[in-house]
């Protein structure tokens, strides 16, 4: 890998766009991916926010669910937003019929804790790892982490909640740092990304 990363972010539904446009900006290669050929060519991966029963179901028909969770499991640096922390997550509190995970963070997740769309708000949040002042954070109908386990870490919370969780090189959070223009959670994320390299 040169010093710039080729990351994909998961373009079968959400905010593919605003990924493309962060991680860009945080001096990567960015590029959608929706088919498993294209998977095998990308150092690490964003899932976006969106829909995750929508998404679980749609990674399915694409064939990627299998391909996405063994490069998961081989160490692939991924980062998910919202739905994407729910497909990050190993469990699911309360999961729709059918859903499934990709799984590769010891966690449970709890879908929509923060409530509807229009109890959507924007929040301050300390991430660790990431300097200056607080990321600010979009939680549209967002997830929040209930419990994790002993492999992973809790970077950030927000009223009490978990917000943020890294484990390896996987990094989820319940916000969308995409949607505000201050692109350093996507920088620590090419980082990781460099970092395996």
């Amino acid at each position: 890998m040169s010093d710039t990363p080729v990351i994909g972010v998961l373009a079968l539904q959400g905010d593919v766009r605003e990924h493309l446009i962060a991680l860009a900006s945080a001096d990567a290669l960015a590029r959608p991916v929706r088919r498993p050929e294209e998977l095998s060519e990308v150092d690490g991966l964003v899932i976006p926010g969106g829909e995750s029963t929508t998404m679980s179901k749609l990674a399915v028909l694409f064939g990627m669910l299998e391909p996405l969770r063994e490069r998961v499991r081989e160490g692939m640096p991924v980062y998910g937003t919202c739905a994407g922390m729910i497909l990050l997550a190993d469990k699911i509190l309360d999961p729709r019929a059918g859903q499934e995970t990709v799984g590769g963070i010891d966690m449970i997740v709890r879908r929509n804790a923060f409530g509807r769309q229009n109890e959507s708000f924007e929040a301050a949040v300390e991430v660790a790892g990431i300097e200056g002042d607080p990321v600010e954070g979009v939680f549209i109908r967002a997830p929040w982490v209930e419990s994790v386990g002993a492999r992973a870490e809790v970077v950030a919370e927000h009223g009490g909640h978990i917000v943020a969780v890294r484990q390896g090189n996987a990094l989820a959070t319940s916000f969308h740092p995409e949607l505000t223009g201050d692109h350093r959670v996507h920088a620590l994320f090419v980082d990781m990304v460099r970092a395996v390299g």
